[in-house]
């Protein structure tokens, strides 16, 4: 049996597994200040990944706006971030 670190065993079998997208939506509330800036992410209430959708929740109404005309400039970020194609689509909420 080869040997193996464990680091690249645990990024194999998060790769294999249905853990990746979980894990990846957890990241993406931690980065999201640096992603944005603090502004948007002080007055967004939550932001989550499904099936390689971004939803952004948020309350003020010219902040929505503003995301509205960003969405193609927000995906590119998420993605270029993480390095692959994590989504596809922001929904604003």
């Amino acid at each position: 049996m080869a040997e193996m670190h464990i680091g690249d065993a645990l990024k194999g079998f998060i790769r294999k597994s249905n853990l990746k997208n979980g894990i990846r939506a957890v990241q993406i509330e931690e980065v999201w200040g640096k992603l944005m800036g603090k502004t948007i992410a002080k007055y967004t209430e939550k932001v989550q990944i499904i099936n390689k959708k971004l939803f952004i929740h948020t309350n003020i109404g010219p902040l929505k706006n503003e995301l509205q005309f960003q969405k193609p400039q927000i995906i590119a970020r998420v993605n270029e971030l993480f390095g692959e194609e994590v989504i596809t689509e922001v929904i604003i909420q």
